[in-house]
């Protein structure tokens, strides 16, 4: 049975970091990206939302995968298509090729997260899993911290797929790592008699369960409605640079990392169960302030200020959501990974695709998307986690 170890941990951070590499890297790209391949806006955003939807569905068959034939195993097959599609989106010619490569690159990219959180899951059990998930978080966070201002700097020097040459050399140094340092976590490798609808059907008949996947999806959803629209608000809007732009991004990021951060040292005194609450609270109150500040008075700081509390509220419910909703399931805990995973992209490109179909003059429909995902995500930890509940899941 594999050990935790320092090197575990950062092969864990190097497969959940795929997911926003993946997307953060290249969003200072954007206009140029739609620029150059004689596109409009809708269809470049649209490039983040085929992402999403092939990140969304590829979960569901790594985690069930992972369960019957082991976890490394299946993220280095995944990581060889992953470095494959991003090759791929290098050289294409038009927009709709590299919605093609970025759909496959996406199935590829999403073995790391869905298994990176199974790994933790396998080796430090139900009650430490939520904290080390929030350990996980706080450092994952420079990952969209510095992305953005990395691929600003990329795109001004090597144009935009510059960004996805950078994504294939990740890819192939990941696969070496995981490939020479990874032991296999799964001890119950091949014992469930779960198939993949048996264990979902499993999965989702647990009332507490749909609540935490939805409180943990759309606390994401909030993210992704802001990274999907955060490059033309303050470039197109605000008259950003594009390092500007991921100066500003990054404030985001900071909300997040201190969220994650509050959550790993709070979480033996307080709770998963109470942080969960207080991530909701916090999310609502951004949500609302943004739309507000907006709509009397539009600002980068309108934006920059609430989706730092966002990125905070996100930062306390993603790791307590996950880490409670896998707790119960140490057999199939691939299989709820995947649908944790699976929920979180899919209603995250649902609030992509309207951020990009809405966003015109003014940066109000996508605060009115982040304000909606939060109030749900307020909602679904209030009956996933109840007011006197105050302990660490049990396994």
């Amino acid at each position: 049975m594999a050990q935790p170890s320092p090197t575990l941990f950062v092969l864990i951070i190097a497969l959940v970091a795929l997911g926003p590499l993946s997307t953060d890297l290249y969003l200072p790209a954007l206009p140029a990206l739609v620029a150059d391949l004689e596109t409009d806006v809708a269809h470049g955003q649209l490039t983040l939302t085929a992402y999403m939807i092939g990140f969304a569905f590829g979960q569901l068959v790594y985690g069930p995968l992972s369960d019957r034939f082991g976890r490394k195993p299946v993220i280095l097959s995944g990581l060889a298509l992953y470095a494959a599609a991003s090759l791929a989106c290098v050289w294409t010619e038009n927009i709709t090729m590299l919605l093609a490569a970025r759909v496959v690159q996406a199935v590829g990219a999403c073995v790391g997260p869905v298994l990176g959180r199974t790994i933790v899951r396998d080796v430090y059990g139900p009650v430490d899993a939520t904290r080390m998930l929030a350990h996980v978080g706080s450092a994952m966070a420079i990952a969209p911290m510095v992305a953005p201002l990395i691929g600003g700097v990329i795109t001004s020097h090597f144009a935009w797929r510059g960004n996805f040459v950078a994504l294939v050399g990740y890819a192939a140094v990941t696969l070496v790592a995981i490939l020479w340092a990874l032991p296999e976590t799964n001890a119950h490798r091949g014992k469930a008699s779960f198939g993949f609808l048996r264990s979902f059907s499993v999965l989702l008949s647990d009332r507490r369960f749909r609540w935490l996947l939805l409180s943990n999806a759309c606390g994401y959803a909030a993210l992704f409605a802001f990274i999907s629209g955060s490059s033309f608000v303050f470039i197109g809007m605000f008259g950003f640079t594009p390092v500007q732009m991921g100066l500003a991004f990054a404030v985001m990021v900071t909300g997040f990392f201190a969220g994650s951060v509050a959550s790993a040292r709070l979480s033996r005194r307080l709770g998963a169960e109470r942080l969960l609450r207080l991530g909701g609270w916090i999310g609502l109150g951004g949500g609302s302030a943004m739309g507000l500040w907006l709509l009397l008075a539009p600002s980068p700081l309108g934006v920059m200020l609430p989706m730092w509390l966002c990125g905070a509220a996100a930062g306390l419910l993603m790791p307590n959501a996950t880490g409670l909703a896998l707790a119960p399931y140490p057999k199939i805990a691939g299989a709820a990974a995947s649908l944790l995973g699976f929920s979180q992209m899919g209603i995250a490109a649902v609030a992509g695709t309207l951020v990009g179909h809405l966003l015109g003059e003014t940066p109000l429909p996508m605060a009115a998307v982040i304000a909606i995902v939060m109030a749900i995500s307020w909602w679904s930890t209030q009956q996933a986690a109840p007011a006197n509940c105050r302990g660490a899941p049990t396994s």
